[in-house]
């Protein structure tokens, strides 16, 4: 009995509390603003070009860098 009155109750709540209209609707007013867009677009001429070496050792200074490991990374006891 006394879950059954619970239930009732908690549904009579929810519902007047959602039947309340408290929040209305705030009307904005809106603003327009220009955009311009000035694109230069320069034709690059040839210049110095650089070259992406790939290291074949372990021990190379890069990917000692690159495979770093913070203490996050490491697997946790449960």
């Amino acid at each position: 009995m006394k879950t059954i009155l619970t239930i009732i109750a908690v549904i009579f709540i929810g519902t007047v509390a959602m039947a309340q209209d408290t929040s209305k609707e705030v009307k904005v007013d809106t603003v327009a603003a220009g955009v311009e867009l000035n694109i230069d677009i320069q034709k690059q001429t040839k210049g110095e070009t650089e070259v992406a070496r790939l290291y074949k050792f372990k021990n190379s200074r890069v990917k000692k860098e690159l495979s770093f490991k913070t203490k996050k990374d490491r697997a946790k006891l449960a």
